[in-house]
């Protein structure tokens, strides 16, 4: 079903001039032949409507940037590349030139066959192609997450890359409804139905990679709206080390994961990496003597030696009731995905109290947040107190892009910071690092994403203050005598040692 297909090389969120489209295909009168001659390719479109051309060392410049200019019918400039960059390029563009035209000139269906059953329109060979295009787009370009939303004007579709949602290939608007029922169909969903929300699994193989896709479908004004949840199954856990905390920090996270028995949380909103350092403290553990088990909504990647067990409603498996399973398996380590309600909590705090080490996660702005949020969900704070070790809280900042780098004045962003409410607590040099965009990064300046940290360790005296009933304000100076730092702190950090940028920090932790 799924195979080899060309990825997108370059789209704009606004219509502009001409020739500004949704995806940059070929210009009418240009050729594969032209762009290998020349040894160019246009690789994406500036917001103000330029085209941006990538140019090979031995190029055939400024020849081949008039003619573009005028097959495009605006503005280019050009942008240094490898030679093989620009060949990859080539076969990028026009290659999906070739597929975006049949998809909605050559092959799309007429008038009768839009009033077809669903299901025959769900199989129609353009259906079928642009549903392939758009998965193998979003596998190459590194997605998380495909958004399909219903609009007044058609479908509108995105990618969520390093967290942010950035436009995709569009799909034709005479088979959005089509698309969706392609999708709903491969997820085993009732594509008859458009009134309830529903959940299904897609599972995909392509060449260099084997995908799972939850799929989950809402019914909105225009339409359904569907998300597509990109989950590696070839993927491998990360360690610790490669997340990106500081020195001091790791090495006492390192510890906290060897514990024999206690809690560890890891706190942040939903997409801040907190099953994966989960994992990567579980990683630590010796499998072969211990017996580790988690539960998890979903599993996201295959720990060997460690028996994991999905979540699922519907048979009533929930975390509560697995978990209290799980503890008649003599376990040594219990990984708990989230503890979402009041019995979760206390059956995890039991667990801590009798020798096991928990892990698990929760939804809190910060480190300091954990412990009124167990209380709300009904654990005592004395139970708080004698099971609670370590609380992590993080987030995910995008990294600068390492092939378009530059560096700026600090004053720069001045604006930026003077509209703070507080000053950065980091001293930032002269000079700041940002992304000026590249086709290596589709023009966002940014590639991948590393974690900023607040690790708060729960002392005597913390703990004292807890089981008494102490309010946050007095928390939050205890914690402030201790190695403690806020997220912003380590942030600002990574902004001074060049990883990300002033805007990221402010985007991500400020707000």
């Amino acid at each position: 079903m799924f195979t080899a297909l060309p990825s997108t090389v370059g789209s704009v969120e606004t219509p502009g001039e001409a020739c500004v489209t949704t995806a940059l295909t070929l210009a009418p009168g240009v050729s594969r032949e032209y762009l290998v001659y020349h040894r160019v390719c246009p690789c994406r479109i500036t917001p103000d409507g330029r085209i941006v051309v990538a140019a090979a060392p031995d190029a055939l410049l400024p020849e081949a940037l008039d003619d573009l200019g005028i097959a495009y019918g605006c503005e280019t400039l050009s942008e240094d590349a490898s030679g093989d960059e620009v060949d990859r390029l080539i076969a990028r563009l026009t290659t999906e030139s070739d597929r975006l035209i049949e998809i909605s000139r050559g092959d799309t269906l007429d008038n009768d066959d839009l009033t077809a059953d669903v299901r025959d329109l769900a199989t129609q060979p353009p259906v079928v192609r642009y549903v392939n295009l758009l998965v193998r787009d979003a596998a190459d370009a590194g997605a998380s997450d495909i958004h399909l939303q219903a609009t007044r004007t058609g479908l509108s579709t995105r990618f969520r890359l390093d967290g942010v949602l950035v436009p995709a290939p569009e799909a034709p608007v005479e088979l959005a409804q089509a698309i969706v029922s392609r999708i709903k169909l491969l997820a085993e969903l009732d594509i008859a139905e458009h009134r309830r929300p529903q959940d299904g699994r897609i599972r995909v193989r392509l060449p260099a990679q084997e995908l799972d896709l939850r799929v989950s479908t809402v019914p909105t004004m225009y339409g359904e709206s569907v998300v597509l949840r990109l989950l590696d199954r070839g993927g491998r856990p990360v360690g610790l080390e490669e997340l990106g905390m500081p020195a001091d920090m790791l090495d006492r996270m390192l510890n906290l994961a060897r514990r024999p028995n206690g809690m560890v949380l890891v706190t942040g909103p939903t997409g801040s990496g907190k099953t994966t350092t989960l994992y990567a403290a579980l990683r630590l553990r010796d499998t072969a003597a211990e017996k580790l088990i988690t539960v998890e909504d979903p599993i996201e990647y295959q720990l060997p030696g460690v028996a994991q067990v999905p979540v699922n409603v519907q048979a009533g498996v929930t975390f509560a009731t697995a978990l209290r399973s799980i503890l008649r398996q003599d376990p040594d380590v219990l990984m708990i995905g989230e503890m979402r309600d009041s019995e979760t909590a206390t059956l995890a705090v039991q667990a801590a109290m009798t020798g096991h080490l928990v892990m698990s996660t929760l939804h809190t702005n910060d480190a300091l947040g954990a412990v009124p949020r167990l209380i709300d969900l009904g654990v005592p704070p004395y139970l708080v107190a004698a099971t609670l070790d370590a609380v992590m809280a993080q987030r995910l900042v995008r990294r600068i892009c390492a092939h378009c780098r530059t560096d700026i004045s600090r004053d720069a962003f001045s604006s930026l910071l003077s509209g703070m409410r507080s000053t950065p607590d980091v001293p930032l040099p002269r000079t700041l690092a940002r992304g000026a965009g590249c086709a290596a990064c589709r023009g966002t300046g940014y590639s991948g994403r590393l974690g900023v940290f607040e690790l708060l360790e729960l002392d005597d005296s913390m703990k004292e203050a807890i089981a008494t009933g102490a309010r946050r304000s007095a928390l939050a100076s205890l914690a402030e005598r201790s190695a403690w730092r806020p997220l912003a702190h380590d942030g600002w950090a990574k902004v001074a040692a060049g990883m990300t940028t002033v805007e990221e920090v402010i985007r991500v932790v400020h707000t």
